[in-house]
């Protein structure tokens, strides 16, 4: 059960409907059947399994650590924590890959892993890393209930894909009081239809062109791949963003607010500020978690210590991906930028004020620019089926085809819309300029809107939805991660 299916647009008004006439003590036990129940809709147990694993180890290993009067005691059971959850983690997502490689390797023809598939576990095993961690450091006390430390874990709107919320967000709104809000209802269904509308009618045109290219990259040179690319940093950007809305929107109806994952990524002026712009909750996470101790264990490096560190986590990042070398040259790509701007950045200011381009508009026009390239550039290594397509692929961009008898209707269409139909080109343009505006305003309040505004828009959206959305590619791309 996705968010697009039409099984879960009949899921969750029957989970809201017992949830909002369920008395409050109870109301935890609802959310959290649901959850597992909408994650056993993926047919396979042991996800079920390794969730309530998890949720045990953690819940159990965080009350030790909070009972624990030595220091000593309390790091044992913390280790003991993180080191379960990441074993779990591993097992699921590299296994299947590590047993295709020795089978490729040895000419076996094992297929002990073939049915094994870890959707969400990153999310849950990195949220109970997280909650470890925070009281080990005594940032949150331990939760004793175990039916809302398993709601927290298991909370089917951000289950799949994130936000990966931190305790102290997310479990003091579990348990407080649910109080009907018409605003907030509202504004939550407004939310759902917004992501959902990002995702089939803007995301999954563009993986239309973007898959086109990337999965014949033979048949292209040149500008193909060059739009190609651009194409896949907007379908996953939409794609990943129109999830976090929607499950965003789910929890509002619930009255619970969860975490805003995006904020206009591409309008980065660095790299930093991409990642404090995109999927936040998982950049917080690597920030406070692995980039933090590894910096201040090596701060006496100075400048060396801090790029070292960056590499190191974004490596981390990268592997937490997947198990393959696209992902881990994708991740130290963004680690070596970050790393590189250690160095330039005390010179920075300065050669801006020699150049008289300080604080200018041009400035940041081209900071935008160059840093929406460089992240377009990752993304090569994180789309390609490996290394060797991806070198391939970047090695063609520059190669132009020089055919005489190419008439320039067969350049546009083949080499330009890449076959795409004319329509959809066009619904792609206009969905896509839309999408911007409306994005532009991050807080706008559609509910507060003149009703001659507010019903066109809603219904505009909803037409849209339904007449001129894409189902080819109907998953979440984050949904294998």
């Amino acid at each position: 059960m996705t968010f697009t299916s039409l099984s879960f647009f009949i899921f969750l008004p029957i989970v809201y409907l017992v949830f909002h006439f369920t008395v409050d003590h109870w109301r935890w036990l609802v959310l959290l059947v649901a959850s597992y129940g909408f994650y056993a809709t993926f047919k396979a147990p042991y996800l079920l399994a390794v969730l309530f694993l998890v949720t045990l180890v953690s819940y159990t290993c965080g009350l030790r650590i909070g009972s624990q009067q030595d220091e000593a005691g309390r790091k044992r059971w913390l280790q003991i924590g993180i080191i379960t959850c990441i074993v779990i983690l591993a097992l699921l997502k590299y296994l299947p890959i590590l047993e295709t490689q020795a089978n490729t390797l040895l000419g076996l023809n094992s297929s002990l892993t073939k049915t094994v598939i870890s959707i969400g576990v990153s999310y849950f095993s990195f949220q109970a890393i997280s909650y470890l961690a925070d009281v080990y450091l005594e940032i949150e006390e331990p939760e004793k209930h175990l039916g809302y430390y398993s709601l927290y874990m298991a909370f089917f709107p951000k289950l799949l894909q994130g936000p990966i919320e931190r305790a102290g967000d997310l479990l003091p709104q579990l348990k407080k009081s649910y109080q009907f809000d018409y605003h907030s209802f509202c504004s939550g269904l407004i939310l759902i239809t917004w992501g959902l509308f990002k995702k089939v009618v803007v995301a999954d045109r563009f993986a239309i062109c973007a898959d086109q290219v990337f999965n014949n990259i033979h048949t292209y040179n040149g500008l193909s791949l060059f739009i190609g690319t651009y194409a896949y940093a907007f379908q996953i950007f939409f794609d990943f963003s129109a999830y976090t809305d929607m499950a965003r929107g789910v929890g509002r109806i619930f009255g619970i607010n969860l975490t805003e994952n995006f904020n206009s990524p591409y309008l980065a002026t660095s790299i930093a500020d991409f990642w404090r712009r995109w999927h936040i909750s998982f950049s917080r996470w690597i920030l406070d978690y692995i980039f933090k101790p590894l910096q201040l264990s090596w701060r006496s490096w100075g400048p060396a210590g801090t790029a070292l560190a960056l590499i190191i986590t974004f490596f981390v990042s990268g592997v937490w991906h997947g198990a393959s070398w696209g992902f881990v040259v994708w991740g130290i790509l963004h680690g070596m930028y970050l790393a590189t701007s250690t160095f330039y950045k005390p010179y920075q200011k300065r050669l801006h004020k020699i150049l008289g381009i300080e604080k200018t508009k041009i400035l940041k026009l081209w900071q935008v620019v160059l840093t929406f390239n460089l992240v377009s550039f990752t993304w090569i290594f994180f789309r390609s089926e490996g290394i060797k397509e991806s070198l391939y692929f970047i090695r063609n961009m520059f190669s132009f085809s020089s055919a005489e008898d190419v008439s320039v209707t067969d350049i546009i269409q083949k080499q330009i819309l890449l076959g795409v139909g004319k329509l959809e080109i066009i619904i792609l343009v206009l969905a896509f300029v839309i999408t911007i505006i409306v994005s532009s305003y991050r807080n706008i309040d559609l509910l507060a809107k003149p009703i001659w505004v507010r019903w066109p828009a809603i219904y505009a959206l909803l037409l849209s939805i339904f007449f001129l959305g894409s189902y080819k590619t109907s998953s979440f791309i984050y949904f294998k991660f």
